[in-house]
């Protein structure tokens, strides 16, 4: 697993929180495939919590950019880097 800062674990859980960010962003933003997002979760979580962001992601269309029915117009965080 890659070391990030306390900063950067904050924003990649607020990122994958979000419901229209894909993981796909998450990836291009700080170069971590959804199966290295989930392991981050798992670990800076309580299991509590992390069961219940997986049952919210699982299949959720918007987070999984080939699901998803649009391709522009997508909700960009002013918080992300351009």
């Amino acid at each position: 697993m890659k070391e990030f800062s306390l900063k950067d674990i904050d924003r990649i859980i607020e990122m994958a929180w979000e419901d229209r960010t894909p993981f796909d962003a998450i990836e291009l933003q700080f170069n971590l495939k959804e199966n290295e997002v989930r392991q981050l979760m798992r670990k800076h979580m309580k299991r509590s919590s992390f069961v219940m962001w997986r049952k919210r992601v699982k299949k959720r269309r918007t987070k999984h950019s080939a699901l998803r029915g649009f391709l522009k117009g997508r909700f960009k965080s002013y918080n992300q880097k351009n």
